[in-house]
């Protein structure tokens, strides 16, 4: 949105939060729940209760494979990406917290276990001077100036990037957050113009759906700065094109929005088998269990929402009061089930509750589906 005056300055003025969250509980029989978050507010909560449910109430939840794939099938006529895989998320996150806390196992036992002892942790800050003495790993800053403000912008980007290279030092790695708003010359000229300044990567500097552009700017820098994207990418599909165009040398599905953690470690299967690098957006605690999980996912990443980004606050604000935070550089889980946090409740809604008498039907219909009585080909 940096091409308009109006809306330049701050993310919210355009609507980034507009939308609000969306938290889904799914309980068991015995009645553990478990807990899933992502983006979508109200519209997702509709999606959640009067579709996807129906593939929910009843089931396995170890049938976390098909669960999926009957939300995503059954959802295409107005899914496959956004809003709806955003809800898909939710509820497959709930699932995988549920099924950790019936076993008694965290999300990435139920993975395969730690490919690592510790996770490292940089952070996406206004002040990366900060981000340092706290003792991150790297620091992400956003781009202030887009293309519509010309040679006079990009050289005020140059500045403001030398600036914090010349406050941090030489050695600590610094990235730059485009955040969409970039075109193919502009992203070339601005990342040969920063390459002076040891900039360690360049992330999601074209709109989402531009793969063609994206392998362009790949190809016109390759073994320069590294090149990142796929924060707003959505499924395996959606990978799928980044992967085989070469559009990045690093993936960053968010986890929250991707699909879950199902489709997720799709993700990352398919970026390993390219010899990929996979650091997720944010996501909290959704990201960590995965990144421990899988060995092409060498970082994390710690958004600081603080007000002047010099304390550690928790990602989700108060809605779990025990969400793990980074100390010392990096994020250490707790040997808890599930995903290790819990739901603080007040001051939420439910916007479209259903009547036991529709839950039960769908809750029996899942229960009491039919097997097969004769084999046949399937294909």
């Amino acid at each position: 949105m940096s091409v308009y005056d109006q809306y330049r300055q701050y993310r919210k003025s355009w609507g980034i939060n507009a939308m609000g969250s969306v938290i889904v509980e799914v309980e068991a029989e015995d009645h553990t729940v478990g807990v899933g978050v992502s983006i979508g507010g109200e519209p997702a909560c509709f999606i959640v209760e009067n579709h996807l449910s129906r593939f929910i109430e009843g089931e396995d939840p170890r049938n976390v494979e098909g669960i999926w794939d009957k939300m995503f099938r059954a959802s295409l006529n107005y899914g496959r990406k956004g809003l709806p895989i955003q809800a898909i998320s939710a509820v497959d996150l709930a699932i995988w917290d549920l099924l950790g806390k019936l076993r008694n196992e965290p999300v990435y036992a139920l993975l395969g276990g730690k490919t690592k002892t510790r996770l490292p942790v940089y952070s996406t800050t206004a002040r990366p001077d900060i981000a340092k003495a706290l003792g991150f790993v790297g620091a992400k800053v956003p781009c202030p100036h887009g293309p519509a403000e010309g040679d006079e912008g990009l050289k005020k980007n140059v500045a403001f990037f030398k600036k914090w290279r010349e406050t941090v030092g030489e050695d600590f790695p610094l990235m730059l957050d485009c955040y969409m708003a970039l075109t193919v010359p502009y992203s070339i000229k601005l990342a040969r113009s920063l390459e002076p300044y040891n900039l360690k990567w360049m992330e999601e500097f074209l709109p989402p759906d531009d793969y063609e552009g994206y392998a362009e700017v790949h190809k016109a820098l390759a073994g320069s700065v590294l090149l990142t994207t796929g924060e707003h990418e959505y499924t395996r599909y959606g990978y799928r094109q980044l992967i085989e165009k070469r559009c990045a040398d690093i993936l960053q599905p968010d986890i929250t929005w991707v699909g879950g953690i199902t489709e997720a470690r799709r993700v990352v299967a398919m970026a390993a088998a390219h010899d990929i690098l996979v650091i997720p957006h944010g996501s909290s605690v959704y990201s960590y269990h995965l990144q421990y999980a899988f060995p092409n996912c060498p970082l994390a990443e710690y958004i600081n929402l603080s007000p002047e980004a010099d304390k550690l606050v928790p990602y989700f604000g108060g809605l779990f009061p025990d969400e793990p935070l980074p100390k010392d550089g990096f994020i250490d889980l707790p040997e808890k089930p599930g995903f290790g946090m819990t739901l603080k409740k007040e001051g939420l809604t439910r916007p479209y509750p259903r009547s036991p008498d529709q839950v039960k039907a769908q809750f029996e219909a899942n229960k009491n589906q039919p097997k097969p009585t004769k084999a046949s080909m399937p294909f």
